[in-house]
Parts: C-alpha cells; sequence; structure tokens
C-alpha cells in the first residue's frame, strides 16, 4: 500500500539483551518485589531475582532493549513506600 509508514516485521528473531540492575535506596524488600515482578510481566520480559534487602536489590532481566529500558523506568520510580536513590546497570547481549 503507497503511502504506508507503518513499520514491517524483518522476519528476525528479535533475543534482546540480558541486563542485571543493583537498585539502591530505602526499599521495602517484598513490596519492591511485587512491583518489579508486576513491571516485569506487564513487559513481558524474564525476570530473576538475586540479593535483596532493605537497601539494595539485585535484578537481571532478558527481552528487548526498549523493554528494559522501560522497566528501568518503572522500578526507578518504585512503589509508594520505597525510594529509589541510585541504580547501577550491566547490559549483556544475548547470542
Amino acid at each position: 500500500m503507497a503511502g504506508n509508514n507503518i513499520p514491517q516485521a524483518s522476519g528476525r528473531k528479535n533475543t534482546g539483551i540480558s541486563c542485571e540492575f543493583i537498585f539502591r535506596g530505602s526499599l521495602m524488600s517484598e513490596s519492591f518485589l511485587e512491583f518489579a515482578r508486576h513491571r516485569a510481566a506487564r513487559l513481558d520480559l524474564a525476570l530473576t531475582i538475586g540479593i535483596c534487602d532493605t537497601q539494595a536489590c539485585m535484578l537481571t532481566v532478558r527481552g528487548p532493549d526498549a523493554l528494559i529500558d522501560a522497566f528501568e523506568m518503572a522500578v526507578s520510580l518504585g512503589p509508594y513506600d520505597c525510594i529509589i536513590l541510585d541504580i547501577e546497570r550491566s547490559d549483556h547481549p544475548q547470542g
């Protein structure tokens, strides 16, 4: 169709990246983890939870890089009872 500016699928599977985050701040562990799980599920990202306490939480997500960026933004805002002060991010391309 002429003039159609809708991007078309390339037929290649976007494997995305694996990204490790360390969120630091004042965290209520269960509240923060529930929030992170919900955001990862909404964005269809695989989530692995590492060490998590009231000061820091390590999360690894896998999926398309744009959705991982959205996850980082959403989780950085955190649930109402958590304050995120710092985020450390390490990206790892998937093969």
